[in-house]
């Protein structure tokens, strides 16, 4: 599975972009988003970036990251999707899967 990461534009050469998320540095193509600026968050995917991303959107997703990669590890989502009116559900099957006691594919 692919997952979109925001980054942070911190410098750009044409229509190459240098950005961050804090941990990791990657060079992102601009094609898709020539107005992107030094600054901006983005939404990072395969090495291009797909969409400029508002802070507080950028935030959520990396607060909602940060709550999977817990949940992965043992540990609680804690307020990963706090934005939410419900806690997050799995999917039926998964859910299904679960209840019977698969923890693994």
């Amino acid at each position: 599975m692919c997952v979109g990461i925001p980054l942070r534009i911190t410098a750009i050469d044409g229509i190459a972009a240098c950005a961050t998320d804090g941990d990791r540095t990657e060079t992102l193509d601009l094609s898709l988003v020539p107005e992107a600026r030094p600054g901006d968050w983005v939404l990072g995917f395969l090495g291009t970036a797909r969409a400029i991303l508002a802070e507080a959107e950028a935030q959520k997703i990396r607060a909602a990251l940060a709550g999977l990669s817990s949940l992965m590890q043992g540990g609680g989502l804690g307020e990963a999707f706090a934005d939410l009116d419900r806690p997050p559900q799995l999917p039926p099957h998964l859910q299904s899967a679960l209840d019977a006691g698969q923890t693994q594919g």
